[in-house]
């Protein structure tokens, strides 16, 4: 697969995530890691951005930000998305995300 699964952006505070989303699921909720992809299970259907702002709202309530501190920056029409994640880290990511996802990508 391609690059590293965080990718740097306007220094440390802000990261990009990518992320796999699966949508129409029984629940929202972060599920795990393929490969180097976050996955993310939304109840909402991919249509009209709903999925998306599904996304963003569930990314936040994970890593405990407000919703406007994750949103999708690539990939809006497509289950691979490219999060963008503003005042955390990527080892604050890893351990905010650890608490609910099931293993971490290896490098």
């Amino acid at each position: 697969m391609g690059g590293p699964a965080f990718l740097r952006a306007k220094g440390d505070a802000t990261i990009k995530l990518r992320i796999k989303v699966i949508p129409a699921s029984s629940r929202n909720c972060v599920a795990g890691w393929v490969g180097e992809a976050l996955k993310v299970r939304v109840t909402a259907p991919a249509e009209r951005g709903r999925a998306n702002a599904a996304v963003e709202a569930t990314l936040a309530e994970a890593l405990g930000l407000p919703g406007s501190r994750a949103r999708v920056v690539a990939g809006r029409t497509s289950p691979r998305k490219l999060v963008e994640i503003v005042g955390l880290s990527e080892s604050e990511v890893y351990e905010r995300l650890a608490r609910g996802a099931s293993e971490r990508p290896r490098p």
